[in-house]
């Protein structure tokens, strides 16, 4: 036992596990419980090279991110690696390269195959490990015995995304299909099978990300005092990012946006190096992973710590809209069919308050909608199928969507006899657990009232 606490901790971030459950037992849960819906074996295949490892002129400091439906399955987080699933006879096998103690002197501890070590077993739970060299005999040989006999089928699965292409699981694909084809089998997406069990959290990954919360949570109370001393967007970044990973236990669920004045109307803004000026708006979209899971957090605060009354109007009819649709959030519903409900109202809103009521008048930066409202977050902070977004999956208990209602443009109002000009960017997201009778928002905790963030500015 104590040997493989002592590999957990070697390879900490190669095999992603929780200091609170025993991880193994849950990817072996999650194979089981795929395999039961298979007809055939399935292939599943992990990013297949280090980022930047096809280009010569690429070198180190280049995050890798595994493929999510690899670390849902087997959590492990290397590159070069495939898993095979063989439900007749419920076995999973894990295809690993072999063991290089000289790379390992270079980038550190990474799983490898060697004659007779069981180690890797005992450490992922997998019921075999072979060299990533034998996979397509071994699909092959499968292919063999999975197309003939009594019980034959006309086709194999593999992980990929029908309407993505070119990425490394429509490779994958395209290799399956050319095995296959000398068996007269024909390839078969498993990626909505596996969704089936991938977009409903166990309870396990529910309290990893109820923990994601609450350490984002105390990064942002912890920023919010010390805005008064940063000058620019890396400053407030840089804060954040380390109040963040300092608890967490592995990386951020995804680069940090400080988008100050006009920079929050572009949406994936990343440089976060202007300065910070007295008057403006900074956006914040930002999270941390905790075990697998992940937190997806959006605040909009003003840089000197007090809206003025264009900004607070603004701001107030976002985080409004947030409610309105929190209200048809419940189990039964599909995000495609709620989707427009908070744009709906923002538009209603706009043309009451800041046209008829301040005498303003606005441009949006886009028609109607300017993002999705909800996304699905677990072991992707995007979750779900990237062609369709799993919009039209209806919603079910456990499973975890983004709440993050935005507004983006230019905007005047005249209130209190003065005059208001700017451009604004703001977007305010909660994440929301659903439950049986409706949703729990996780993210409540973290500071979203106007008051509340002024004074906690202050």
């Amino acid at each position: 036992m104590q040997s493989r606490k002592n590999d957990l901790q070697t390879y900490s971030q190669v095999f992603l596990s929780s200091k609170s459950y025993d991880s193994k037992k849950i990817y072996a849960k999650r194979r089981r419980s795929l395999m039961k819906k298979l007809s055939s074996f399935c292939v599943f295949a992990g990013m297949p090279v280090e980022p930047g490892g096809e280009e010569a002129f690429v070198q180190t400091w280049t995050r890798f991110v595994q493929d999510p439906a690899f670390i849902y399955l087997t959590g492990v987080n290397q590159a070069g690696c495939y898993l095979v699933l063989d439900p007749r006879k419920e076995r999973s096998t894990l295809f690993v390269p072999k063991k290089d103690p000289f790379k390992e002197f270079w980038v550190g501890k990474r799983l490898g195959f060697v004659q007779d070590d069981n180690s890797i077993v005992r450490l992922t739970g997998v019921d075999e490990v072979r060299p990533v060299e034998e996979i397509w005999d071994y699909v092959e040989a499968l292919a063999k015995d999975y197309g003939n006999g009594k019980n034959a089928v006309d086709h194999a699965y593999a992980f990929y995304y029908e309407k993505f292409k070119g990425d490394h699981n429509e490779k994958l694909k395209i290799k399956m299909t050319s095995v296959l084809r000398r068996y007269r089998m024909k390839v078969k997406s498993c990626a909505d099978l596996h969704f089936e069990d991938r977009l409903v959290l166990e309870q396990e990954r529910i309290d990893d990300a109820r923990v994601a919360q609450k350490i984002t949570d105390d990064a942002f109370r912890a920023l919010l005092p010390q805005m008064k001393n940063f000058k620019t967007e890396r400053d407030a970044t840089l804060f954040l990012n380390y109040e963040m990973q300092r608890f967490g236990d592995g990386d951020l669920a995804f680069p940090t946006i400080a988008a100050g004045g006009k920079n929050a109307c572009c949406l994936h803004y990343v440089k976060n190096d202007e300065p910070l000026r007295d008057g403006e708006l900074i956006l914040f979209d930002f999270g941390v992973r905790y075990g697998t899971l992940h937190s997806d957090i959006s605040r909009t605060i003003p840089v000197n710590g007090k809206f003025n009354p264009l900004q607070k109007m603004l701001y107030e009819i976002v985080l409004e809209s947030a409610t309105v649709y929190q209200r048809v959030v419940r189990p039964g519903v599909s995000l495609k069919e709620i989707g427009m409900i908070c744009w709906e109202f923002i538009l209603m809103e706009l043309e009451r308050r800041l046209v008829r009521g301040a005498k303003g008048s606005y441009k949006l930066l886009y028609e109607k909608r300017p993002h999705g409202v909800s996304h699905f977050i677990g072991e992707h902070i995007h979750e779900g199928d990237p062609g369709s977004r799993s919009l039209d999956v209806v919603l079910k208990p456990g499973m975890l969507i983004s709440c993050e209602p935005g507004l983006y443009g230019d905007f005047s109002a005249t209130i209190d006899g003065k005059r208001y000009r700017e451009s604004i960017g703001i977007r305010i997201e909660d994440d929301l657990l659903i439950t049986k009778n409706g949703f729990e928002n996780v993210s409540s905790d973290i500071p979203r009232a106007v008051d509340e963030i002024e004074a906690l500015m202050r």
